[in-house]
């Protein structure tokens, strides 16, 4: 008898210490995100030229192309003043204004705004069909210098708004339509304009990133410019421009949660926004409201609303500067899984979210392939980042009412970068 209830007792002392080493325990793991874009200054950019051969812009004849613009945002382009050496024609820096203080669209006549200027790498001859090219270059070059009546040989010029006509039209939605006419012919300064090239700078802060993006007053000129101003090459400043445009933008305060079960607790593709403070997150980069709703949900574990220290937003890496980062110590625990949510900043109602079934807590490393770029829906689109209704613009958003859905790459108004180039995540 007692030799069967020792038996029984170290039987029942196996079994429980089996049972015990194979009861998961809770994980002390990490999660951390980091904006790793390497941002761009310019939000666009672009060329124009003549319909003839060659593709010059004639006295008579003009010139269009389109563009989107949010608020403080300036267009600022460039073109060769054909007969002479070094001359060309751009809108005083930072470019032509595009909106008033009310954020009303500018449009008519801008012609006020164009200045012709001096290359200063070229001795000027006087203006007109028996300028040879490129000409006699100067001794020591000068710094890029404003023609204003009359230029340093003493060689008289017209107001540049008499020989260049420029026109704003707003089509709705952020975007322009810039008409260049030449209206140089039967003037002592009759020329043609050569091809050329445009440019938007990003704001941020209310600064433009990139103000002075073609040349400098004052300064010395660069070789793409000069390659315009003498010889009406717009390619090696169209390539320069193209490797300053692309993307900018920040992440919003990033919405961290915990729960134990098998499906995201507060979007799902296909489905409209839940009204819970999803739209709030994805138009304003407020997670605090759908934070709070979270709180309240059964299965929910923790919620955290992660904002980067010096900044609150996550800029993107910006002149070889690191990105903001955000970490949060988590306790995981078996069936446990992981949601973020967080805003494309430059944009009217994008998130960066993981979907599905989200990250598993037995993970450990890069989980950025969870995340992926979704619209609300609430919100008309526009342009990433040149936007006049955009909230982190100073704009208010105008309300839609669609089902949440991927953003396509490339989309109806630019292409991005991959998702994991943009934001990072890691489970550690």
């Amino acid at each position: 008898m007692i030799r069967s209830l020792l038996g029984l007792s170290l039987t029942a002392l196996i079994f429980g210490a089996c049972t015990k080493d194979h009861d998961p325990q809770p994980t002390a793991k990490t999660l951390t995100v980091e904006n790793v874009l390497d941002a761009k200054p310019l939000v666009q950019s672009g060329t124009f030229k003549g319909t003839g051969t060659p593709p010059v812009i004639l006295p008579g004849q003009s010139v269009s192309f389109s563009f989107s613009a949010a608020r403080n945002q300036r267009l600022t382009f460039a073109t060769m003043y054909g007969w002479s050496n070094d001359l060309f024609f751009a809108p005083a820096n930072p470019g032509i204004r595009l909106y008033d203080d009310n954020g009303t669209p500018i449009t008519g006549d801008v012609s006020a705004q164009i200045k012709l200027w001096d290359n200063g790498s070229r001795v000027n001859q006087a203006p007109g069909m028996s300028v040879t090219h490129p000409g006699t270059a100067e001794a020591t070059p000068r710094n890029i210098k404003e023609v204003a009546g009359m230029d340093d040989y003493g060689h008289a010029y017209l107001p540049a708004s008499q020989l260049m006509n420029v026109t704003l039209a707003y089509d709705g939605n952020s975007m322009f339509t810039i008409t260049i006419k030449n209206q140089s012919g039967g003037t002592a300064n009759e020329t043609p304009f050569s091809p050329g090239v445009w440019a938007i700078s990003y704001v941020a802060g209310g600064n433009l990133l990139l103000p002075e993006p073609l040349y400098s007053e004052g300064k010395a000129t660069t070789e793409a410019l000069t390659r315009i101003a003498e010889a009406g090459d717009n390619g090696p400043m169209s390539t320069w421009l193209a490797s300053q445009t692309g993307i900018f933008t920040p992440l919003s305060p990033v919405l961290l949660v915990v729960y134990n079960g098998s499906e995201n607790p507060f979007f799902k593709s296909g489905e409209n926004d839940r009204g819970e403070g999803l739209k709030e997150l994805a138009q304003k980069g407020n997670a605090d409201v759908l934070a709070a709703a979270l709180k309240m949900k059964a299965g929910i574990k923790n919620v955290y609303v992660l904002k980067e220290p010096t900044s609150t937003v996550l800029l993107p890496r910006i002149g070889g500067n690191a990105g903001g980062k955000v970490s949060q110590p988590l306790t995981i625990a078996s069936g446990d899984h992981i949601a973020i949510a967080t805003m494309y900043g430059f944009s009217n109602d994008w998130f960066f979210a993981t979907s599905g079934n989200d990250i598993d807590g037995n993970a450990s490393g890069d989980v950025s392939g969870t995340v992926g770029l979704y619209d609300n829906g609430t919100a008309i689109d526009q342009f990433p980042g040149a936007g006049i209704t955009q909230f982190n613009l100073a704009g208010t958003p105008l309300n839609e009412s669609k089902a949440i859905a991927p953003v396509p790459n490339p989309n109806k108004f630019t292409t991005l970068p991959a998702i994991s180039n943009i934001i990072k995540v890691t489970l550690q």
